[in-house]
C-alpha cells in the first residue's frame, strides 16, 4: 500500500469560524479553522482544519458549504506548560461537496504504538481506546486516537503493540470532563477517529520513534 493510502480522510460541511493564520513553513502559511460537520443522528462535529494559503480564496469563509479531502495529522503543543497531542484535518483539496456522499470518512492503515484501553460506561456500553501510528512521507508519523464500542471494542482490547490495523471511521469531536489537580472540573473537547469497522493485518509493522512530549512538529 502507497503511504497516500494509509490515511484518507474527505469532509463535508460549513465553515464555523473565521479561518485565521496558525503557522509557517518554508514561507508557506497555514491557516486553521473549523468545519461544522453533519452526523446521521441529527448532531454535528465540531472539527479543526488546516489549510495552505495556497487553497485559500474569497470563497473560504464561514457560513460556506465545502468539501475537504486529505489526512489528519497530529501534533504535540505545550499547553499550560505540559505537552497535549493535538489532531487536526490536513486539507489537501478544497471541492465542491456531493450531497450524496458520506459527509465524514476516514480511512487508516497504521500500527498500535501502545496498549489498548478497555473500559465499560455506568451504562454498560463498552469501548476500547487504541491509538494508531500512521506512517506518512520523509520519515514522519502520525499518532491517531481512535475509540471502538460494542463487539468491536472487545477484539480491539486482545490487541498488541505493533499489531498493524486498517480502519474505517469518522473523525469526531467529544466534550469531557477533566479533573485538575486543585480539584476543580474543566470541560475539554477530545478529537478521535470512532472506529466502525476494523481489521487486524497479519504482519507486524515496524513503530515509528515517538514522539517526544512538547516537541511540536509542522503538520506540512
Amino acid at each position: 500500500m502507497m503511504e497516500t493510502e494509509n490515511n484518507v480522510l474527505k469532509l463535508c460541511g460549513v465553515i464555523d469560524s473565521t479561518p485565521v493564520v496558525d503557522h509557517e513553513v518554508f514561507g508557506e502559511q497555514f491557516y486553521r479553522m473549523d468545519l461544522k460537520v453533519p452526523r446521521l443522528s441529527g448532531t454535528y462535529d465540531i472539527l479543526p482544519v488546516t489549510v495552505s494559503e495556497r487553497l485559500m480564496d474569497g470563497e473560504v469563509a464561514p457560513g460556506v458549504r465545502i468539501g475537504v479531502s486529505g489526512q489528519l495529522r497530529s501534533y504535540n503543543k505545550v499547553i499550560g506548560g505540559s505537552g497535549r497531542l493535538l489532531l487536526t484535518a490536513f486539507a489537501q483539496q478544497l471541492e465542491t461537496p456531493d450531497d450524496n456522499e458520506n459527509p465524514n470518512t476516514v480511512q487508516l492503515t497504521g500500527a498500535i504504538c501502545k496498549p489498548p484501553s478497555f473500559r465499560t460506561t455506568p451504562f454498560g456500553r463498552e469501548i476500547a481506546d487504541l491509538m494508531l501510528a500512521v506512517n506518512r512521507s520523509f520519515g514522519k508519523s502520525d499518532y491517531i486516537p481512535c475509540i471502538a464500542w460494542g463487539r468491536t471494542a472487545r477484539y480491539a482490547s486482545t490487541l498488541q503493540v505493533g499489531d498493524k490495523l486498517r480502519i474505517q471511521g469518522r473523525f469526531q469531536s467529544r466534550e469531557y470532563q477533566k479533573q485538575m489537580p486543585d480539584g476543580a472540573v474543566i470541560s475539554r473537547i477530545a478529537y478521535e477517529v470512532s472506529i466502525s469497522r476494523l481489521s487486524c493485518l497479519k504482519e507486524e509493522m515496524p513503530l515509528p520513534e515517538a514522539l517526544s512530549e512538547g516537541d511540536a512538529t509542522p503538520l506540512s
